[in-house]
């Protein structure tokens, strides 16, 4: 019981006078003293390497034959020697024996814990005479030194890709074998590396180690997007800029989305339709089209919606809330994409030109619809009548059609109409109003198409009667 706790503290007590070799048990400098005199009569016939013992000379020759006999029931991954096995499956037990009796960090190996405590000793650390740092062992201080001469010795033989680090060249190569060893043991997802399962872990713990010491925020992870993305939002710094329009982002992957307004790059393609898309998101809220699936409700309506989006800027009715206001004329808008729509009407500005006739557009989407006029392109197909249309609007007006639906009523008299357009153009008739005035005679009109054919009076283009 007295010998079992220097398994985790490493303390050896036990000093062979002969070799000074150190020892946790008495028994095992018994047993090596033993030997410490004796010829070492265990050689291998490969390398000629000789062996105290014949277990340790067996269990060097796997080196050479390749064997591996022991493997890992969870993952099937072999191992030509026991101990590197039961190292090994602590990966999937999340079991750490040793612990330090300075700070209480624990570890899966005895090595490990080893390499910590020199921190707290200082003894036997390894200084980079290039920048100071220090290491606890050996083979990280010549990792270490791999930075600052550039070489990169292991390559990969299906890409072609270098690396300085042999553990980072063994993580790399398991994108290409598929291979993923480390295993939730609450959900049953799989990870190719273990970082990825830590990180993952946390969403069933719950746990963000990490907060913002700007505003307390908290969050699950330092890097990739999560702690460091949310501290730029403090600083206001935008480092990425379109080398195109000059627009700035906080964000490279925002800058990349962006870029393919540009490009017309659309790398996200619908399985079922094959319509592509620019922002994989956008694939995800189609897709919910094939399938049907409404996974945002309103509590207020119980209205459901197929994107977080279209499910935000719905909540915003019941609120009557209308947050961004217009400095020009004062107009408010409950979204902040109106607003900007908005302000171009007193700009003039038209950033989106035609590159077939060079005509422009205030707005990308007037853009893209304009831009069917060259390519005929019509995506948004009925299934009924095999009729296509170039406007997912002028489809769903065309619809009901098939349906009778007729969700427009008029409030004076009752009738009913299945698009919007026809419903506005009757409601004029209860107003009286006239919007459309001759700029020649100063005769008003109800409707922009009675304008349009009183003109040709005054122009002399020939009306046609029917």
């Amino acid at each position: 019981l007295q010998s079992n706790p220097r398994l985790h503290t490493g303390e050896k007590p036990y000093c062979c006078l002969e070799c000074d070799t150190q020892f946790s048990l008495s028994s095992h400098l018994q047993t090596h003293i033993k030997t410490c005199k004796e010829e070492k009569t265990y050689d291998c016939s490969e390398c000629g390497k000789t062996f105290l013992r014949k277990s340790h000379l067996q269990n060097h020759q796997r080196i050479h034959s390749g064997q591996k006999p022991y493997d890992c029931s969870e993952c099937g991954k072999t191992f030509s020697q026991k101990s590197n096995l039961q190292t090994h499956q602590r990966i999937h037990t999340g079991e750490k024996p040793y612990d330090c009796s300075e700070c209480g960090k624990k570890f899966s190996q005895r090595l490990q814990l080893q390499r910590h405590q020199r921190f707290h000793t200082g003894a036997n650390l390894y200084y980079c005479s290039e920048c100071g740092q220090q290491f606890s062992d050996r083979s990280s201080f010549q990792h270490h030194k791999i930075i600052h001469t550039g070489q990169k010795p292991y390559c990969c033989s299906e890409c072609g890709k270098k690396f300085s680090r042999k553990s980072h060249f063994q993580s790399h190569q398991r994108i290409h074998s598929g291979e993923k060893p480390y295993c939730c043991s609450d959900c049953g997802k799989k990870f190719s590396q273990k970082s990825n399962l830590q990180t993952h872990q946390r969403i069933h713990t719950g746990e963000k180690p990490y907060d913002c010491s700007e505003c307390g925020k908290k969050f699950s992870q330092r890097s990739q997007g999560n702690l460091k993305r949310h501290q730029i939002i403090h600083t206001g710094q935008k480092p990425y800029y379109c080398s195109e329009c000059g627009e700035k982002f906080i964000h490279r992957g925002h800058l990349q989305t962006h870029q393919r307004i540009h490009s017309g790059a659309k790398p996200y393609c619908c399985s079922k339709c094959g319509k592509q898309f620019s922002r994989r998101s956008h694939l995800q809220s189609h897709q919910r089209i094939h399938t049907g699936e409404k996974p945002y409700c309103c509590s207020e309506c119980g209205k459901q919606f197929s994107d977080g989006s279209n499910f935000r800027h719905h909540k915003i009715i019941h609120t009557g809330q209308k947050p961004y206001s217009c400095s020009e004329c004062g107009k408010k808008f409950t979204l902040r994409g109106n607003l900007k729509k908005h302000q171009i009407i007193h700009s003039g500005e038209k950033p989106y030109d035609c590159s077939e006739c060079g005509k422009q557009f205030s707005q990308i989407l007037q853009l893209q619809m304009h831009r069917r006029i060259h390519t005929r392109g019509k995506p948004y197909c009925c299934l009924e009548y095999d009729k296509q249309f170039s406007r997912t609007s002028h489809l769903q007006s065309h619809q009901r059609i098939h349906t009778g639906e007729k969700p427009y009523c008029c409030s004076e008299c009752g009738k009913q109409f299945s698009d919007g357009s026809s419903f506005q153009r009757h409601k004029v008739i209860h107003t009286g109003q006239k919007l459309y005035c001759c700029s020649e005679c100063g005769k008003k009109f109800s409707r922009k198409s009675s304008l349009q054919t009183h003109q040709r009076i005054h122009t002399g283009e020939a009306v046609l009667l029917f």
